[in-house]
């Protein structure tokens, strides 16, 4: 009996020395290390910051609605666009924070489900009435909608704008372009508000180490946004990935505009570098970050630190987007090889965070892994 007791201690014993792909490294306990300071830096520095220029984009899309309701004119549907895009490049910034009160309301289904419900969407605006608050309605909102009624409900300006003017329902389609941006904008107003009126105070103070701490919550929706929203949702289910090469262009992140798919994958990827590196919002300026954590605790992996590693994969990623067509429906159709070696670029990192550095820092992976590592 001692005999199979020793066998088995000693298979879950080389388990646990192999599972974080041949660290080598000598790592340091992070017992010491001080996680309020990292708090303090994310939620001054990086968080509120964050929301705070997504709330201002927003407002710039309001007013820019507002204007083109009032006067359907190409030049006022234009504006719309570029304010609209701004606003959804602001957006990949605050869709890693999903947890307090963005969580609670919904913040990330509400703003970005795609592919968006067209039918759905014509059938909102033709009955006149419909909550978008019910979970049922995540479809139908967002973003992705907002593609749709800007951009996709004609083949030229000209036709998109006549919903606006001379459509029987124009004044339904205005209230509807109106009622989805105020939608993001009450989220976005929620989930900010309550981080300036007390929720930061309750984060930085809960800097210990277990489940529910807010660094592990605040990771944990890191690597799940890197892993679920950037790699899988962006590339690997239109790519094919997750459906034995069946591939979905349509359903690649903004379907309708179709030519900025790349530039929102690659602002969330800048996005979630920014954010390893403790890089303050809109500056030059780093502070207390993943890295920095890694960087104390010696973290290793064949000889080379794991923080230098990471950051170089964030480096090869963005070398492997740079060569994908503007429009990701156009770069699947015409050569998918593409899609899939950029999937596999990011895979890879996947693999050094959601690993190595989970492994590093004593973090617990808490969400469900559907499609492997």
């Amino acid at each position: 009996m001692k005999k199979k007791l020793f066998i088995f201690f000693s298979v879950v014993s080389t388990i646990v020395a192999c599972s974080s792909s041949d660290n080598s490294g000598d790592t340091t306990s992070g017992s010491n290390y001080d996680r309020k300071v990292l708090l303090t830096n994310w939620s001054e520095n990086i968080i509120i910051p964050s929301y705070t220029n997504y709330q201002a984009k927003l407002k710039v899309l309001a007013t820019n609605s507002a204007t083109f309701n009032a006067t359907p004119s190409e030049a006022n549907l234009l504006t719309l666009r570029t304010s609209w895009l701004e606003a959804y490049k602001a957006y990949q910034y605050v869709a890693i924070y999903s947890f307090g009160k963005s969580e609670e309301i919904n913040l990330k289904e509400s703003a970005n489900t795609y592919p968006t419900n067209a039918a759905g969407i014509d059938s909102n605006i033709s009955a006149g009435g419909y909550n978008l608050t019910l979970l049922s309605q995540f479809d139908k909102q967002g973003f992705p909608a907002l593609d749709y009624l800007i951009n996709g409900l004609g083949t030229t300006n000209t036709s998109i704008i006549s919903f606006y003017s001379t459509n029987a329902n124009a004044t339904k389609y205005q209230k509807y372009l109106t009622d989805v941006i105020t939608r993001l904008q009450s989220s976005a107003d929620t989930v900010l508000a309550d981080w300036n009126s007390g929720y930061k105070a309750t984060y930085i103070a809960n800097s210990g180490t277990s489940v529910s701490s807010s660094v592990n919550i605040t990771t944990n929706n890191f690597v799940k946004n890197l892993e679920k929203n950037v790699r899988s949702g962006k590339i690997g289910i239109p790519a094919g990935v997750f459906s034995t090469g069946v591939k979905f262009p349509e359903k690649v992140e903004a379907f309708y505009k179709n030519d900025v798919s790349r530039e929102l994958l690659e602002t969330a990827i800048k996005a979630s570098q920014d954010f390893f590196n403790g890089k303050h919002f809109s500056s030059t300026t780093t502070g207390e970050g993943l890295k920095s954590y890694l960087d104390y605790v010696n973290a290793m992996r064949s000889g080379e630190k794991l923080s230098t590693i990471i950051n170089n994969q964030f480096s090869a990623i963005l070398t492997a987007t740079a060569t994908l067509n503007a429009s990701f429906s156009n770069q699947i159709n015409s050569d998918n090889t593409k899609m899939l070696a950029a999937y596999d670029v990011l895979q890879q990192n996947v693999v050094y965070i959601k690993l190595d550095m989970m492994q590093a820092l004593n973090i617990t992976i808490d969400y469900v892994d559907g499609d492997g590592d």
